[in-house]
């Protein structure tokens, strides 16, 4: 899942281009910090699981269907036409009937999976605007959907963010952390490699 997103935007890329000295940026990796945060971790075991309950009660159903076919096609020439027009009938129906049920379970599963990530996103973005903040970033890019070519390893915020975020909501689908938070309007400290991006 992609999400393209970008905080704390100013007007500096209006203004002129002395003011671009002190434009300062930084960088998050969503799709690895959702891999990395427990919420993420446990979010996707479970639409995993989902999937494959699913997946077997539906291919439970085709092999059913598979081998009533098989049975009819045996049986067919020892029936009269009626009774085997009206069995072929059915299993055209039910042919039908399976095929609009896979595209509904694709559709549920991708509801889904875009309902688990939005919760996470949301609670991630706060976290990102608090290091804009105290870092000053003029921006904060998302890696893979603003089409980042390069950036230096220091403004890469990434590593902060998936840090913060379990120390935040160390159980998935748990309440925030309150003991050990960083007091109202301070943020975590940054790591020390990305001083540099100052």
């Amino acid at each position: 899942m992609r999400r393209q997103f970008s905080l704390v935007v100013s007007a500096a890329l209006a203004v002129s281009a002395p003011a671009f000295a002190d434009l300062k940026v930084g960088y998050v990796d969503l799709q690895r910090a959702l891999g990395e945060v427990h919420e993420g971790v446990a979010a996707k075991a479970k639409l995993k699981a989902d999937l494959e309950k699913k997946k077997n009660d539906f291919e439970a159903e085709q092999n059913k269907l598979r081998s009533d076919k098989e049975v009819l096609d045996k049986q067919g020439p020892m029936m009269s036409e009626e009774v085997r027009n009206q069995k072929f009938a059915e299993l055209q129906k039910r042919l039908f009937e399976l095929t609009q049920k896979a595209e509904k379970l694709q559709m549920e599963m991708a509801q889904a999976e875009q309902k688990e990530l939005k919760k996470i996103f949301e609670k991630m973005d706060p976290i990102i605007a608090s290091f804009a903040q105290r870092d000053g970033l003029t921006m904060m890019f998302e890696k893979t959907d603003s089409g980042l070519v390069y950036a230096p390893a220091s403004l890469d915020y990434t590593n902060e963010l998936v840090r913060t975020y379990n120390d935040k909501y160390p159980k998935a689908g748990g309440a925030p952390k309150k003991d050990g938070a960083a007091p109202k309007g301070e943020a975590p400290k940054k790591d020390a490699p990305a001083a540099a991006a100052k």
